[in-house]
């Protein structure tokens, strides 16, 4: 049995599988609204709203697969996930914050999105530093 020391990913993985795939179905279904709402702008062309729409269904497999992979956060996969979501949070942040700074792109729900991405990135990292009871004895 593997105890975990420090805070478990378990809860993690459920929040981020929550947002992301209800973020991931709300880009799919209405890509214009979400846009607007978190850069200012719409899509604009059939292109925009067609990439988003893939964007969608990309977030909605993130969420799908945090979610799934809650019941066995200790295992090394869940550990993989939680790396793959850090990578993902980070850059989601820079992404953003370089949109809005060269592009001057921001919507009502720009900076409440980039902190959150920002607090997801903070516990990527805390779930990943923890050790669990086996490591820390071999």
């Amino acid at each position: 049995m593997r105890g975990v020391i420090g805070p478990k990913p378990t809860l993690l993985l459920s929040v981020i599988g929550a947002l992301e795939a209800a973020t991931g179905l709300v880009l799919l279904l209405a890509p214009s609204m979400l846009v607007e709402l978190l850069l200012g702008a719409a899509p604009g062309t059939p292109a925009g709203v067609t990439v988003s729409r893939v964007a969608g269904v990309a977030l909605l497999a993130l969420g799908v697969a945090c979610w799934l992979a809650r019941k066995d956060a200790a295992g090394r996969a869940a550990k993989g996930l939680v790396a793959a979501m850090l990578l993902y949070n980070v850059a989601v942040v820079a992404i953003l914050v370089l949109a809005w700074t060269n592009l001057g792109l921001f919507g009502i729900a720009f900076w409440p999105v980039v902190l959150a991405h920002t607090g997801l990135a903070a516990c990527c990292v805390a779930c990943l530093s923890t050790r669990t009871l086996e490591e820390k004895r071999s």
